[in-house]
């Protein structure tokens, strides 16, 4: 029967380069289902957009010495583009920035407030006497009194606990590195107290969701539920409607969910058909979230408590969160720079190749790693090897002795099973999908193709084309359906192959356009086209060089704050520097007899961020500055901005937690004939040019 089902997938931060755990948590498992229900024919209305506002965008701003827009401009035109390559549809992406959402945010709030759950109420906030202004949220860092690790003022990403500033242990001002004061200030506050037996009276019968999701909430929800702030000091935001609140903005948390409906209104107004939207939010319709786990309790909780206290409005009927994708075992995250890219990757890979990969291996039930060797033999052994492989084969031997799609003769019962199991197939593809299980999906694709394979084989049809001509059509036939079949099932992992190979058969338009039983269909008379490998082999040298140690190391660009000398050594400074959203650190360095104070003021250098911290003459230093050695230090001239990356050009920089000094030791870096800094003749780089010692010094002087 068919469905109305709206689809929101998390709004990413405008702030930075989409990475993979972004495309492997939301996006993809979204576009997934949102291209299945279309080809099922289920009406489906699938939005997000970017999240211009809140603090990690004023942040980068600040860094860049850029606007809040510029920066969410730049980014923006960016994740556009990285959506449009990796062939993700949405009925609507749109911006936090806009004015049509910022009229619909206003209006939801003054809804709540006409209904009573949201008040005012003064309450202390995190002043920094230094910036002279309230600090927001992600203005304030320090160590979770939950598990102990590095936490922001409002979340904690290591445990995932909500957090508030004053929570903190040991809190610092992420601008200036000095701990704020809890100040008077008011703001307005959302009653979410108001909603746990409701919430939890919604949550019953929900055993279709995800274990992790629906324990997880529940959970939250009897831990007991507190009234939060829905305001903050800021400037860059969407306007509070009420009087007396002119220098505040609605809080990001409060105001970017409410995007799921100002994006669904806006598609409606862009299509011409202003109430359009209200089929999805206000008749009979499924609504699905697809996010990472960390974002569980702001769709299982906060925002169906907001539309509750707005009334009218369909509430969630699945929010099947992903756990983490992981590189290297860490958590991908914009902030600390951890991550694979997505313009870097979409460089290098088919966009099919990235998709297959997330979906073979989504972090559906637990965290997965991205592996290079896993996703060079994945490709290689599955899509290469078995289907592509399948593919290439039939197409080309049919298109060379037949021209076109050849009529069966009688049906053995070996072609029956067969054309049985295209059948079941296709069903259970889609059922896993509908279910949210898309890693059993892309399995059973690849299944199918191995089937393929081994009918072929078993049949052989280059030995019956010469001896029966009849019973060699009929097995290319049978081929072929399998062919259309895998065309059609993968369409929603993997549409760009897909559409070629649908157009290798001589139909036109796009698969994806197509009915989902069209993969059960007649093949009909159609003229094959002259086939092309869909995908290539891919060697794992070109891709990660070498298991080359230098790769552990993550360097990193520093800009030096504050510069004083140590109380126990003659050559020794202290310097407080700012690796950008990695964060600052305090690191001692023997550079006191060639540099003075006032000149390492605000200049950038480039510093071993992850080896071992030491005390060095009872200093705890966390890192190491790098500098040319041939009897006077001579530091390293970076060009881009604090937090970014320093990389050995074709060594795929793949950081360790920690490194020991003594293993560092072991890589010996030293200046080149070019004046450029080397690795094993390998240049370093940062993303806007080489980098070299601030004055000339002879070839192969040493690095330190």
């Amino acid at each position: 029967m068919k469905e109305r089902i709206f689809i929101g997938a998390a709004w990413p931060y405008a702030n930075g380069s989409l990475h993979l755990g972004t495309l492997a948590g939301c996006m993809l498992p979204a576009d997934i289902f949102g291209k299945y229900n279309r080809m099922a024919g289920n009406d489906v209305l699938m939005v997000s957009g970017s999240d211009e506002h809140g603090t990690p965008i004023t942040l980068t701003a600040e860094k860049e010495g850029k606007t809040p827009k510029e920066i969410a401009d730049r980014y923006n035109a960016q994740h556009v583009k990285n959506i449009e390559e990796l062939g993700i549809t949405y009925e609507n992406f749109s911006r936090t920035s806009r004015e049509f959402h910022k009229k619909v945010v206003q209006e939801f709030f003054l809804r709540l407030y006409d209904n009573g759950y949201i008040y005012r109420k003064s309450m202390l906030s995190p002043y920094c006497d230094h910036c002279g202004r309230f600090l927001p949220d992600r203005y304030v860092e320090g160590i979770c009194p939950y598990c102990g690790g590095e936490a922001r003022g409002d979340q904690c990403d290591k445990c995932g606990k909500t957090l508030e500033p004053s929570e903190l242990i040991e809190p610092k001002c992420k601008i200036c590195g000095n701990a704020p004061v809890m100040k008077e200030t008011e703001h307005l506050f959302f009653k979410l107290s108001a909603f746990e037996e409701k919430l939890l009276e919604w949550l019953d019968g929900k055993d279709y969701w995800k274990d992790n999701v629906l324990k997880f909430t529940i959970n939250w929800i009897k831990g007991g539920l507190k009234d939060r702030a829905i305001t903050r000091d800021l400037e860059w935001g969407v306007e509070v409607p009420l009087e007396g609140f002119e220098n505040k903005r609605l809080y990001v948390w409060f105001e970017a969910v409410i995007g799921y409906l100002s994006a669904s209104k806006e598609w409606a107004s862009i299509i011409g058909e202003e109430d359009k939207w209200k089929e999805w939010w206000e008749g009979d319709a499924k609504h699905y979230y697809f996010l990472a786990k960390d974002n569980i309790p702001f769709h299982t909780i906060i925002w169906p408590s907001m539309l509750m206290a707005h009334g009218g409005l369909n509430l969630p009927y699945d929010v099947p969160a992903n756990e983490y994708l992981t590189f290297s075992g860490e958590q991908f995250s914009k902030s600390r720079g951890i991550g694979i890219w997505i313009p870097d990757i979409l460089k290098k890979f088919d966009a099919d190749v990235i998709r297959y990969y997330l979906s073979i291996n989504m972090p559906e039930k637990h965290d997965t790693d991205w592996n290079w060797e896993d996703f060079v033999a994945k490709n290689n052994n599955e899509l290469v090897g078995t289907y592509g492989n399948f593919i290439h084969r039939v197409i080309t031997f049919t298109q060379k002795n037949f021209g076109e799609i050849p009529s069966p003769g009688e049906l053995t019962e070996e072609d029956k099973k067969i054309l049985e199991e295209i059948e079941n197939t296709t069903r259970e593809v889609g059922e896993s999908i509908k279910a949210c299980h898309f890693k059993e999906g892309i399995k059973r694709v690849i299944k199918l193709a191995q089937t393929g394979n081994q009918y072929m084989n078993e049949n052989e049809p280059w030995k019956l084309l010469k001896d029966d001509r009849e019973r060699c059509a009929t097995v290319m036939h049978i081929c072929l359906k399998i062919v259309k079949a895998l065309a059609v099932c993968s369409a929603p992992y993997m549409p760009h192959s897909a559409n070629r190979i649908w157009h290798m058969l001589g139909y036109n338009g796009e698969v994806e356009k197509q009915n989902w039983e069209e993969a059960l269909s007649e093949l009909g008379k159609a003229k094959l086209e002259k086939p092309t490998p869909i995908f290539k082999k891919l060697e794992l040298e070109d891709i990660v060089p070498s298991s080359d140690p230098f790769s552990k190391l993550d360097l990193r660009i520093a800009r030096i704050e504050k510069v004083r000398e140590h109380p126990s050594a003659d050559k020794l400074y202290v310097l407080d520097i700012d690796m950008g959203e990695v964060g600052k650190r305090r690191i001692v360095a023997g550079i006191k007899p060639w540099y003075e104070k006032e000149k390492l003021l605000n200049r950038k250098i480039v510093v071993v961020a992850n080896l071992k911290p030491a005390v060095i003459r009872g200093i705890h230093s966390q890192g190491m500055l790098l500098a040319a050695d041939d009897g006077a230090p001579s530091l390293l001239v970076p060009n881009d901005e604090a937090g970014k990356q320093v990389t050995a050009e074709g060594i795929e920089p793949e950081p360790a937690e920690m490194v020991d000094f003594n293993d560092f030791k072991k890589l010996e870096m030293k200046v080149n004939k070019e004046g450029f800094v080397e690795y094993g003749g390998r240049v370093l780089a940062d993303s806007r040019g080489r980098i070299k010692p601030d004055r000339e010094v002879k070839e192969g002087t040493g690095i330190r």
